[in-house]
């Protein structure tokens, strides 16, 4: 047994010398080896005293026989072959009790059938509920990862009641742009000399280098129009973290839940946290692409049926971002016709107006439990040269990304405003 060997020669390693060593394993997976093999490890925190202590994986089953109520157990770190049914007085996994009887209910009633549990469950209840409960495994190592790697200070939960579906299969979490092949970010050449940028601005500060005006208040919270742009103070100022003028490259600031919504939309994302009224939220990030790139992309996208190419169109229609792979947290963020989030044009450490960073602002206070949502066609003050120049068609679902066709989809929104069509 090789793994076994390595188990013994890792514990004796790591006792003896009380050396580092790196293992692809996790900790609970080492654990589950040490009981397998009944070896007391205490680096490990494996005893004789808890050696025959197994963990919960999840429950597979109900039956409840003369009042005695039992559950098959699948054993975390066994196949399902070994699960065995336990009385409830045996099981000590109080969370995970709850979540099955809170899951069997759900689908009870989802099934027309009364709230209480039966004596026996059927197999293609007793098989949902495993389903279920591998669902929520995946997801809590889908969360995991996301906040592994995310940047910011927002945290990130994942949640799903509604179906069996699981993380998205082709994403990865970026906090940034990912550059494409053949595009360039050139960084800036210069700073403000600002020992205020907020009440002493030297020469306008960054926003008026750039003859643009300063965007924040001292709340951090945006003052500009829609559709003019924000210069923020970038790597090259000697303006510190806590300048007035750095807002969006500090990036998320609020805990933030990926859910599943129940009318059809997919995913959504809300906020666990209440958001005051234009403060900054999330940007839009993903893969940088040429418009020439995004057109035969979004031909493919079309005919998947989902599609994420959001136009970097506010001087000229040159570059894309597409998050359909690479993105962040924006990724899922739904369209509504009377949305909570306008788009902003930033720019920090790269002032080339071809390739803006893509900011969300809170158009009003937005309530702790509440969908996040902008515009997909969205439009800004016409009567501002500087706005007509913004156009943050967004391409979801088929949607356009000006100035490409794409076909006409219905609007699943809800709201009193809703135009019935997205575009």
């Amino acid at each position: 047994m090789v793994w076994m060997t390595s188990l013994r020669n890792y514990r004796l390693a790591d006792v003896q010398t009380g050396c580092s060593v790196c293992c692809k394993s996790s900790w609970n997976q080492l654990q589950d080896l040490c009981r397998l093999a009944k070896l007391s490890c205490p680096s490990l925190g494996i005893s004789k005293r808890n050696l025959y202590d197994f963990e919960v994986e999840y429950l597979c089953d109900y039956k409840k026989i003369r009042e005695q109520e039992y559950y098959l157990v699948k054993w975390r770190g066994y196949p399902d072959s070994e699960s065995t049914w336990e009385p409830r007085q045996n099981l000590k996994c109080v969370r995970i009790l709850k979540q099955f009887h809170k899951d069997l209910e759900r689908e009870l009633l989802r099934r027309h059938q009364r709230s209480k549990p039966p004596r026996h469950l059927d197999p293609s209840l007793a098989n949902y509920l495993v389903q279920k409960a591998k669902q929520r495994r995946a997801l809590r190592r889908w969360e995991q990862e996301l906040n592994a790697k995310r940047s910011h200070l927002g945290r990130i939960t994942v949640e799903n009641e509604v179906d069996l579906d699981g993380p998205p299969r082709a994403f990865v979490y970026i906090n940034e742009y990912r550059v494409g092949e053949g595009i360039t970010l050139n960084q800036v050449a210069v700073g403000c000399e600002c020992q205020d940028c907020l009440w002493a601005p030297a020469g306008g500060c960054c926003p008026g280098a750039s003859l643009h005006k300063f965007a924040y208040n001292d709340q951090g919270q945006v003052r500009l129009r829609a559709g003019l742009p924000i210069y923020e103070c970038n790597s090259r100022c000697r303006c510190g973290y806590d300048c007035p003028n750095r807002v969006v490259q500090k990036g998320i600031r609020y805990d933030l839940c990926i859910f599943r919504t129940d009318d059809g939309r997919g995913w959504g994302v809300r906020t666990l946290e209440k958001i005051r009224k234009n403060s900054f939220v999330m940007e839009y990030v993903g893969e940088i692409i040429t418009s020439e790139e995004a057109e035969r992309r979004g031909q493919i996208y079309d005919r998947q049926g989902a599609t994420y190419l959001f136009d970097l169109d506010y001087v000229e229609d040159v570059y894309t971002v597409d998050a359909a792979y690479y993105g962040n947290i924006s990724h899922f963020v739904n369209h509504s016709c009377d949305p909570n989030l306008q788009v902003y044009n930033v720019f920090i450490d790269n002032l080339d107006e071809r390739l803006p960073r893509i900011a969300f602002f809170a158009t009003r206070t937005i309530r702790a439990g509440e969908e996040l949502t902008f515009d997909y066609n969205m439009q800004v003050d016409p009567v501002d040269m500087e706005s007509t120049r913004m156009d943050s068609n967004f391409g979801l679902a088929g949607l356009p990304g000006s100035p490409k066709k794409r076909v006409r989809i219905e609007c699943k929104c809800g709201t009193e405003s809703c135009r019935k069509y997205l575009f």
